[in-house]
């Protein structure tokens, strides 16, 4: 199972260099019971890694299929002259397949927290384009990254299907990946605000 990996450009989960999330532990706990994510869907979350493992290619290639299509969003994958960056879509595409795998296996602890808060920063001015050293624009609005949410949990379904398990696990895995995202994206967004606003 390949949930670590020390291979892929840019992937800096448990680095030291990273800064601590101003998401508290006990912040994150309040946000799970919020979001009711528990221990039964943490089970179907590891299934649902083990089923998916072999097609993050496939998955994240339908997503960026979704953004090529999209010009308000393909845009934050071009330089200043308006051509694709495809040096750049490829190094975060790998990034990408990774995350399907720490969504589903990583425990979710303070290393896992101060990566999330990297991958929001990531996303916006404080350090978007920094990681790869392109010429992007430098900021992607937050409302499109919670929209896309939709589009991540929506066309995941199909791919938890492929493994031949009942349809009650597959709404189970399927049921507890839409809250592990939610949660993700939530916290990707405290970079995005102020404490009060939070």
């Amino acid at each position: 199972m390949q949930t670590v990996v020390d291979n892929i450009a840019g992937y800096s989960y448990g680095a030291q260099e990273l800064a601590t999330s101003p998401v508290t532990m006990k912040d994150l706990d309040l946000l799970k019971q919020t979001i009711t994510l528990d221990s039964e869907d943490s089970r179907y979350l590891r299934m649902a890694g083990d089923v998916l493992e072999d097609q993050t290619d496939s998955l994240v290639n339908l997503w960026r299929g979704v953004i090529s299509s999209m010009p308000h969003l393909a845009y934050y994958f071009k330089d200043k002259q308006g051509n694709v960056d495809e040096e750049y879509k490829a190094k975060v595409k790998e990034r990408f397949k990774q995350w399907i795998l720490d969504v589903c296996f990583k425990p979710y602890d303070q290393e896992w927290l101060n990566y999330q808060h990297e991958i929001g920063l990531r996303h916006m001015y404080t350090k978007k384009n920094k990681t790869d050293a392109v010429e992007a624009p430098p900021h992607i609005p937050m409302r499109y990254v919670i929209a896309f949410t939709a589009v991540v949990n929506d066309t995941i379904k199909p791919f938890l299907a492929k493994k031949g398990h009942s349809l009650g696990v597959i709404e189970k895995m399927h049921k507890a990946w839409c809250k592990a995202v939610l949660l993700h994206v939530t916290l990707w967004t405290r970079a995005y605000c102020d404490d009060e606003g939070w």
